[in-house]
């Protein structure tokens, strides 16, 4: 290897580590604000209903422009829709950080929720972009595969730490630092043949419909626990997104440059992994809230103590993420790893479903960290080459829109069915006479054992559908491939 490409590759490397640091702040911004929601309410005088919006808008807007916004880093260019990502959501934490009342606060998180879905859909395409060879596209999607599975619970520990030692405006002002350094080195290190500019024209009527009815979907998802799941604002909302996206696809079977040409979703890994993906979010948010809750209500922990019990799932997740979990997709393919992470997962969920209500961490907490550290490191790296493993380049950001799409909505759907169905079980067994405490574990209980089944379901379809050696490249280049993975 001569030194101009040593340069290439190290320059390469130092790009993903960017686009890294860079999804990092989204995910993290996901859950960096769950524990400084009193401290934002005492300061801002939100009331009890209305603070549930600081976290709910920003879901609500990242979810609805996420397949827009994978089609435009296809027309417009990957690396300038990043920056201007990076812009946008560097530009709102400020705001946030800034914020003097409830409604200012709640428009910046709104704007951020935007640049989000920019920067979270757009960083994925460039990977799949700069690094097309097997082994090094597997070892790249597992670096990111680890922000994106371990920054939800590192976001629970920064915020604790964040607003216990300075206050509340630090949990957003720490992306300004941050931000900044990531916009300037990908000024330097992100090549602009990594973008592929569209010859095409924006479809607008396709783009307007499908925004509109992930927005809707969205909100009815989220609110669906306040106003009741059978109430007419849930159903109607429901139904109006259903209608727009019939719309949706009737105009994109019928637009010359479709924001989602229809065909992608014949292509059976995209398929199947958009459904896996909705079933993996919703059992993921099954663990990472209820077992929050869990920790807090039940068992009394603080939320620094939360964050740090998280550790070990997180520090698992790592080892898998960043070379175990490439090396498993590169000797089995994307199909075994996926359906032995998502059936650890369930096991993991089972475990919790018997935690009682006067649990110790040891016993009953870390067997469940641990099996689901190794089930989340192991299924989703696979997951993600699943969906991308057999699009164009051209295609690669609407591709990851829609399963980002896929992974934000069964998230979202997740938790508000987990949630519902752990209130009507904790409200029972009150009813019935069990202390607090014990009504409240019951409740979550119940959750888990439904997440489980989101998991095992997964694992099945999985083993059902996708191809036996799916991404793997040929038997010729195997060898080649596993060698160079063990120099790594």
């Amino acid at each position: 290897m001569n030194a101009v490409t040593a340069t290439a590759e190290r320059r390469r490397w130092l790009a993903l580590l960017v686009l890294c640091l860079g999804s990092l702040m989204i995910v993290l911004d996901g859950t960096i604000v769950n524990v400084a929601l009193p401290s934002i309410r005492a300061d801002l005088g939100f009331s009890e209903t209305s603070l549930a919006w600081v976290v709910n808008v920003y879901m609500l807007t990242f979810g609805g422009f996420l397949l827009l916004a994978g089609r435009m880093g296809d027309l417009f260019g990957h690396r300038r829709l990043f920056l201007i990502g990076l812009t946008v959501f560097t530009s709102a934490s400020l705001a946030c950080g800034l914020a003097g009342s409830p409604e200012f606060l709640v428009g910046a998180r709104a704007v951020q929720g935007l640049g989000g879905a920019i920067v979270s859909v757009v960083s994925l395409s460039l990977i799949m972009t700069m690094f097309t060879e097997p082994t090094e596209r597997a070892k790249a999607m597992g670096f990111i595969g680890f922000v994106i599975a371990g920054g939800g619970s590192l976001g629970v520990l920064l915020g604790g730490v964040l607003t216990g030692t300075l206050n509340w405006h630090w949990i957003f002002l720490v992306n300004i630092p941050i931000g900044a350094a990531v916009i300037v080195a990908c000024l330097f290190l992100l090549p602009m043949t990594a973008a592929h500019g569209g010859a095409g024209r924006l479809d607008v009527a396709g783009s307007v419909t499908v925004t509109a009815a992930l927005l809707i979907a969205v909100y009815a998802i989220m609110d669906g626990n306040r106003t009741g799941w059978v109430s007419v604002q849930t159903i109607g909302l429901l139904i109006i997104a259903l209608v727009l996206l019939a719309t949706f696809l009737r105009i994109e079977s019928r637009a010359a440059s479709p924001v989602m040409p229809l065909a992608l979703l014949r292509l059976r890994s995209l398929a199947t992994a958009n459904v896996v993906g909705v079933l993996w979010a919703a059992a993921m948010f099954a663990w990472f809230f209820l077992s929050a809750l869990y920790l807090q209500l039940v068992l009394g922990y603080s939320p620094l103590a939360v964050g740090l019990a998280f550790l070990p799932a997180n520090l698992i997740m790592g080892a898998f993420s960043l070379g175990l979990s490439q090396r498993f997709v590169l000797r089995f393919g994307i199909r075994s790893p996926l359906v032995i992470g998502m059936s650890l997962v369930a096991a993991s969920l089972i475990l919790y479903a018997r935690a009682p209500a006067s649990g110790n961490y040891v016993v009953d907490v870390l067997p469940g960290m641990v099996l689901l550290g190794l089930g989340m490191g192991v299924s989703l790296n696979p997951l993600l080459l699943a969906a991308m493993s057999e699009v164009e380049p051209s295609e690669a950001g609407l591709a990851s829109g829609i399963a980002n799409t896929s992974i934000m909505m069964g998230g979202a759907l997740g938790l508000a069915v987990l949630a519902s169905l752990a209130d009507a079980r904790t409200e029972a067994l009150t009813a019935a006479g069990v202390d607090r405490l014990a009504a409240l574990t019951g409740g979550y209980h119940a959750a888990f054992v439904v997440g489980a089944l989101f998991a095992a379901t997964a694992a099945a379809l999985a083993a059902l559908l996708l191809r036996p050696n799916g991404a793997v490249p040929p038997d010729k280049d195997r060898d080649v491939l596993t060698a160079h993975a063990a120099i790594d």
